[in-house]
């Protein structure tokens, strides 16, 4: 059994057979957390993953049924972090996943500088709100503002984190895009490859993801358009597998 609290559910994730608890007035993971996860290199057998801004641990719990390594989740919100304790518990992954609860910019010094092999992070988009929207759920404001964290520290602190040569991978906004790379640059990690999504053909991108390797050399890959949905409104074939797996 589960312990459930106030509004929360127990959805499925699909294509990798596993359960998490969600809230829509607390966290819900989006499809960007879904791509990052199926974007990001892993090592199959060994290494150490972290994942930062860890919400109620989907990104770690998507990439568990794909990798050996250990992996190790950020989450500075409690509640989240309960969340995601509670999903890793039911799911029997409680000796793979780790869950840390904390501020991320702390983390090089807690959990040690030059150690992981992959970062991965699905960060705040927007810029500090206004006291309004924080009033309105703190939460939510949270985990889609800086407030606790900016983007310059999210990619500061994984190369911190990373081992020379090895691999952040970011989900973001296309209007962050020049930030992005230049705060990757900033802090040794040399983008290498980058894949634009789009809702669908005809429409502009609204989402990017971003490889970088520290102290890599020069040469970005830009990889094909990715697709959410077909003329018909539908999920694309890519992202229908990405959810769903093979079998549907």
């Amino acid at each position: 059994m589960i312990e459930l609290h106030e509004d929360e559910r127990l959805d499925y994730l699909l294509a990798e057979n596993l359960r998490i608890i969600q809230s829509p007035s607390v966290f819900a993971f989006s499809l960007d957390a879904v791509l990052l996860a199926r974007f990001a290199y892993l090592p199959i057998q060994k290494g150490n993953i972290i994942d930062l801004c860890s919400g109620n641990g989907v990104i770690p719990l998507l990439i568990s049924n794909k990798t050996k390594a250990n992996i190790i989740g950020v989450e500075i919100q409690e509640r989240l972090y309960d969340m995601a304790l509670r999903s890793i518990s039911y799911n029997g992954l409680e000796n793979k996943i780790q869950m840390v609860h904390g501020d991320l910019k702390d983390m090089p010094r807690i959990l040690g500088h030059s150690k992981y092999d992959v970062v991965t992070c699905n960060p705040p988009y927007f810029v500090s709100p206004s006291p309004e929207i924080m009033n309105e759920n703190e939460h939510l404001a949270i985990a889609r503002h800086e407030i606790y964290c900016t983007l310059e520290d999210v990619i500061r602190t994984s190369s911190q984190l990373l081992k020379q040569g090895g691999k952040a991978a970011f989900v973001h906004r296309p209007e962050r895009f020049m930030d992005i790379l230049t705060y990757m640059r900033q802090y040794r990690l040399e983008p290498k490859r980058l894949r634009f999504v789009y809702p669908k053909q005809g429409k502009e991108a609204n989402t990017i993801l971003v490889e970088g390797i520290k102290d890599g050399n020069p040469g970005l890959k830009v990889l094909s358009p990715l697709f959410v949905y077909d003329s018909e409104n539908e999920y694309s074939p890519e992202v229908r597998e990405i959810l769903y797996g093979n079998e549907q």
